[in-house]
C-alpha cells in the first residue's frame, strides 16, 4: 500500500494547480471503506472524494489514472462554484 504522502504527490503531479489560490488538498485511507479519501479545501469549504483502493494503485503503478484524474478534477468544479463563507 502507498502512503498519503505518495497519493498526494501523484495527485498534485496530475493536477499542479490543487494546493495554490487557497485550495488544500487532505488526503487519508479509509480503513472502514477501504478506500483513499481526497479532500479539496477552499476557505471553509470542504468537499470530499473517495478513490478505490484499486484504482489509486493502478494510477500509482502508472497503469491508469483516468479514475482519478476525473474524480479530482470534478471535486476541483464542484469545489470552486460553492460560495466562500
Amino acid at each position: 500500500m502507498y502512503t498519503k504522502d505518495q497519493i498526494c504527490e501523484k495527485i498534485q503531479s496530475i493536477h499542479p494547480d490543487v494546493g495554490r489560490c487557497g485550495i488544500d488538498l487532505i488526503v487519508n485511507y479509509d480503513t472502514d471503506n477501504h478506500a483513499w479519501k481526497v479532500g479539496l479545501k477552499k476557505g471553509r469549504q470542504r468537499l470530499d472524494t473517495y478513490l478505490e483502493e484499486e484504482d489509486a494503485n493502478f494510477c500509482m503503478e502508472g497503469r491508469q489514472c483516468i479514475g482519478l484524474g476525473l474524480q479530482i478534477s470534478q471535486l476541483k468544479d464542484n469545489i470552486s462554484q460553492l460560495k466562500a463563507h
